[in-house]
C-alpha cells in the first residue's frame, strides 16, 4: 500500500508545480483586462488627425441597452442584457424558463477629446463611435520690436 505514492514522485510534483507557477506568471497577458464578473466585447480602433473611430461588436443589443459615458480620461461603453424567455402550457404552468443576464463593459483611456462632438450609431450589431480630438491651439509667434517703437523711453 505504501508503494502507491512513491516519495520521489512527490518531489518531482513539487518541482513541477513550482515550474508551472513561474511559467504561468511569465506567460500571463499583462495587458489583458482584469477578470471580473463583467464580460468584454471585440473592438477595432482607428485614429486619424481629427478623430478616433471605434467599432464595437454588440450583436443582439438594442440602442436602449447600450450606455456610452465619458468621465475624463476614460470613455466607457457598457451594454446590459436582461433577457427572459418563458414557455407555458395550456394550464399556464411554466414548462421551461430561461434567463440570460450579462454586462459587457470596455473602458478606453483617451485624452484631449471634444466630448460634446462624440457621435454614435448602431447598425446590424455594430456600434460605431466617432470621437473627435480637441484641436490643439497653435502657438503664436511674437515679433521683437525696438524699445523706441513701443513708446518706451530709455533713461
Amino acid at each position: 500500500m505504501f508503494d502507491l505514492v512513491p516519495f520521489s514522485k512527490r518531489r518531482d510534483d513539487a518541482f513541477g508545480m513550482l515550474a508551472k507557477s513561474l511559467n504561468d506568471v511569465f506567460n500571463d497577458d499583462f495587458f489583458a483586462p482584469i477578470k471580473s464578473s463583467t464580460m468584454s466585447f471585440r473592438t477595432d480602433i482607428r485614429e486619424s488627425e481629427q478623430a478616433y473611430l471605434i467599432e464595437a461588436e454588440l450583436p443582439g443589443f438594442k440602442k436602449e441597452e447600450i450606455d456610452i459615458d465619458y468621465a475624463s480620461p476614460y470613455l466607457t461603453i457598457k451594454a446590459v442584457r436582461k433577457e427572459e424567455n418563458a414557455e407555458e402550457n395550456k394550464e399556464h404552468q411554466i414548462v421551461r424558463r430561461e434567463r440570460r443576464y450579462g454586462e459587457y463593459v470596455r473602458r478606453f483611456y483617451v485624452q484631449d477629446i471634444a466630448e460634446e462632438g462624440i457621435r454614435a450609431s448602431l447598425k446590424d450589431g455594430m456600434l460605431t463611435l466617432e470621437v473627435p480630438k480637441r484641436q490643439k491651439t497653435q502657438g503664436k509667434r511674437f515679433e521683437i520690436q525696438d524699445s523706441d517703437s513701443m513708446g518706451l523711453q530709455s533713461e
